[in-house]
C-alpha cells in the first residue's frame, strides 16, 4: 500500500519521501513503483518522460524525524498493528510541523484513538487508499471526533487531484468498506467450513450471481488473511457483537501462516509467474 500511494503522488507531482527503517526494503519499494510504472508506459496511460519525472520526485528516507522534518502531509502505511501505530504517530506527531496533516492508510483502526496520542488531534484523519492504489478510484477519508472540516475539506481536494473518489465517513469500527466487506468474507469462509460449497463455487456464485470482479475467497487471498483477521477482531472488540467474530477456519489459517498470495498459498495456491487460479489442495 505504501508503494502505491507514493507512487500516485509521486506520478501526481509532489514531492515524496517515502519512510522505511529498512534501505533495503526502500530500494525494493522504488523497484516495485518503477515496474509498475513500465506496466502503465507500455499501456499507453503514461509516457516515459512521465515516468522519469515521477521517479525524480521520490527520495528514500529511513528515519522519521528527518522523512518529515518539512512535511505538508504523512501518510502513515504500516501494518494494520494498534500499537506500532500509536508509537509512529506520537513519533510524528513530535517530528513534522505545526501545520502538517497527519493521515493514516488504516482499514480498522479508529482515527479517534490514534489522533489521541498526539497534541494535534484536530489535524489528523484518515485516508484509506484501495488496493492496488494506482488502479482503485476510492479513497475512504474518515474523520476523527476531533477532526476539523478545514482538515477534511483539504484532504478532500487532494484526493480530487490525485485523480480519486473522495468518500467521507465518520470514525466507527470498520468505517464502510471493511465493515461491509469483512463481513461477507468472513461468510463465505464460514460456508467452506460448515461444507457448504467448495472454494471454487463459493466464489463462482459471488462474480456470476452478485457481478463481483472477484469471489469473496480469492479476494481475501488478496487482501492477506492476516489483515481480514485483524479487521475482524478490531469489528468484534468495537461492537462486542458476535456476528463479527472471525471463523475458525480463518484464525486455524493465519496460525499455520497460510495468508493468502503473500505467503504463496491461502484458499488457493500462488505460484510466481502464472496466473492460473489454483484451489489449495487442503480444499480440494
Amino acid at each position: 500500500m505504501g508503494n502505491g500511494i507514493a507512487h500516485v503522488f509521486a506520478q501526481t507531482g509532489f514531492t515524496v519521501k517515502l519512510v522505511d527503517v529498512s534501505q533495503q526494503q526502500l530500494d525494493k519499494a522504488v523497484a516495485t513503483i518503477s515496474k509498475n510504472m513500465d506496466r502503465q508506459v507500455s499501456k499507453g496511460t503514461l509516457t516515459e518522460e512521465a515516468k522519469q519525472s515521477a521517479l525524480a520526485n521520490l527520495t528514500t528516507i529511513t528515519t522519521i524525524a528527518e522523512g518529515v522534518q518539512e512535511a505538508d502531509l504523512v501518510v502513515e502505511a504500516a501494518t494494520e498493528n494498534i500499537d506500532l501505530k500509536l508509537k509512529i504517530f506520537q513519533q510524528l506527531d513530535e517530528s513534522a510541523p505545526q501545520g502538517c496533516i497527519l493521515a493514516s492508510n488504516t482499514s480498522s483502526i479508529s482515527i479517534t484513538k490514534i489522533a489521541a496520542v498526539t497534541k494535534r488531534p484536530e489535524s489528523v484523519i484518515g485516508m484509506h487508499f484501495m488496493n492496488p492504489v494506482p488502479v482503485m478510484k476510492l479513497v475512504e477519508i474518515i474523520n476523527g471526533y476531533a477532526t476539523t472540516a478545514d482538515v477534511t475539506n483539504k484532504i478532500v481536494q487532494l484526493t480530487k487531484t490525485l485523480g480519486k473518489v473522495p468518500c467521507v465517513v465518520n470514525d466507527y469500527p470498520g468505517f464502510i468498506a471493511n465493515r461491509i466487506l469483512m463481513p461477507m468474507i468472513n461468510e463465505a469462509i464460514f460456508c467452506l467450513y460448515e461444507g457448504v460449497a467448495g472454494v471454487e463455487e463459493i466464489d463462482t456464485v459471488m462474480k456470476l450471481g452478485m457481478a463481483h470482479p472477484m469471489g469473496p475467497l480469492q479476494l481475501a487471498d488478496f487482501i492477506g488473511l492476516d489483515v481480514c483477521l485483524s479487521i475482524l477482531n478490531v469489528l468484534y472488540a468495537g461492537f462486542g457483537n458476535p456476528k463479527y467474530s472471525p471463523c475458525p477456519l480463518l484464525v486455524n489459517m493465519v496460525t499455520a501462516g497460510f495468508k493468502g498470495v503473500k505467503t504463496g498459498e491461502g484458499f488457493y495456491k500462488y505460484t510466481a509467474g502464472s496466473k492460473d487460479l489454483v484451489v489449495s489442495e487442503r480444499f480440494k
